[in-house]
């Protein structure tokens, strides 16, 4: 375990607190246990530890990333993403390995509607040409976590959305019956929606969607559209 991991830990482990935790596991559906810190808290432990011990560097980031996500406490996850969103500069094409590695383990929807579109959408924002390297690989995967960041890494994009890449991708995983795919759908067609109201009815109105998927997209769209007329 590298010395950074190893220091963050144990400061964190000072601020453990079970009676917090119990209800934090719950809400999660008790996939991990938790240390028991909400974000407030969490975030300002970790801004005193960084006054501390400083931000660790490209070289070192990517250990330490592993080594939170091994150990077992929901925070140690988030920190690490907290980590590389605060070095979201150097954070390029050679960290989608170990995107790709969190993304797929310890999945669930906290982390990775974090990594979709707060670092990996960040990383093919700047590099399109990685996308057709990476997005049909992760969409043949049958990693419902993987496919579904496939379709969340452009949720902030607005107007530079490549809706024809959106829209390929929302119909090949139309059929999907997985929940977390179905809310994705819709979540990124809201948010779309912001941008381009008329662009995502016409879509809804011509394409078979699961219902929740449609509804979703839907929820704000007659306000937007007032509001933009």
């Amino acid at each position: 375990m590298h010395p950074y991991s190893r220091a963050l830990q144990a400061y964190f482990e000072r601020y453990r607190n079970l009676e917090k935790a119990e209800p934090m596991e719950r809400y999660m559906r008790n996939q991990y246990p938790f240390l028991g810190m909400q974000a407030p808290e969490r975030t300002q432990l970790l801004r005193e530890f960084l006054k501390e011990h400083g931000i660790p560097s490209k070289e070192e980031l990517p250990n330490i990333v592993q080594d939170l996500w091994n150990l077992p406490e929901r925070e140690f996850q988030i920190v690490a993403l907290n980590l590389l969103e605060r070095q979201h500069k150097i954070v390029d094409e050679t960290f989608l390995p170990l995107l790709e590695s969190i993304i797929t383990t310890k999945s669930w929807w906290d982390t990775v509607d974090y990594i979709a579109p707060r670092l990996v959408g960040l990383v093919f924002a700047r590099k399109p040409q990685l996308i057709q390297d990476y997005i049909p690989t992760w969409m043949a995967s049958g990693n419902i976590w993987l496919q579904r960041t496939c379709l969340l890494f452009q949720l902030k994009y607005k107007d530079k959305m490549d809706t024809n890449l959106l829209f390929s991708l929302i119909q090949e995983l139309s059929h999907s019956k997985e929940f977390f795919i179905q809310k994705a759908i819709g979540w990124v067609l809201r948010e779309y929606a912001k941008t381009s109201p008329h662009t995502v009815l016409q879509f809804v109105s011509t394409h078979t969607l699961a219902p929740l998927s449609k509804r979703e997209a839907l929820k704000h769209i007659q306000h937007t559209i007032g509001h933009t007329e």
